[in-house]
């Protein structure tokens, strides 16, 4: 695989990294619940949001992973250092995008963890381009908080229609719309139409 791409919850890689994953690209669910957020406040199942996530990996066409047993908004930073290691280990990506911690905690809990697992260690696999996605809430929220140096064209059309597969999470805040524009000026930035961007932490060249 090419691309290591790891998801704090179901619908945070179409939001963050949704322009790049394709068939080059493993998602790393770190968890999936209930969600009782809907409008009309019944708790979407974790059938549902199992069924959503595998439409949209069949629709671009990434390969994934859910790791079972830890509670959303729950996450403990030790509780996954292992298992991030585990999987950087067993995919050996060329990329690896982690979540930008902004103010959700579990984004938070994972980019910490991703960083433990991370460095440099004779025992694990080195990833050479290590880069940070940001996420719609944290452009609302807090615009000046990442240092954008990375920007990848992307056709924000499928890019939205993979967002709409996670049809139980789509949100006003971040709406289609949304994430249109914020596209839009991603690709103002890079001479293109539309565009994602990322922080670079790392990138090693070979």
């Amino acid at each position: 695989m090419r691309d290591l791409i790891i998801s704090p919850h179901v619908d945070d890689e179409v939001l963050g990294c949704g322009g790049i994953l394709g068939p080059e690209s493993h998602v790393y669910l770190c968890g999936i619940d209930e969600s009782g957020f809907r409008a009309d406040k019944d708790p979407t199942p974790v059938e549902e949001r199992r069924r959503e996530l595998a439409a949209a990996a069949s629709f671009l066409g990434f390969s994934f992973e859910v790791h079972e047993g830890s509670r959303i908004n729950h996450y403990t930073e030790q509780e996954f250092i292992n298992p991030l290691e585990d999987v950087i280990n067993r995919v050996c990506p060329e990329r690896l995008f982690l979540p930008h911690p902004g103010y959700n905690q579990d984004h938070r809990t994972i980019h910490r963890a991703a960083l433990v697992a991370l460095r440099p260690h004779d025992r694990n696999f080195f990833v050479r381009k290590v880069l940070v996605y940001e996420a719609a809430h944290d452009v609302i929220w807090s615009p000046a908080s990442m240092n954008l140096t990375c920007f990848v064209p992307i056709d924000i059309e499928r890019k939205i229609q993979a967002y709409l597969l996670h049809g139980s999470q789509v949100r006003g805040m971040r709406s289609p719309e949304t994430l249109r524009h914020i596209a839009a000026v991603r690709g103002a930035a890079c001479n293109a139409d539309y565009a994602e961007a990322f922080e670079i932490l790392r990138w090693v060249e070979a």
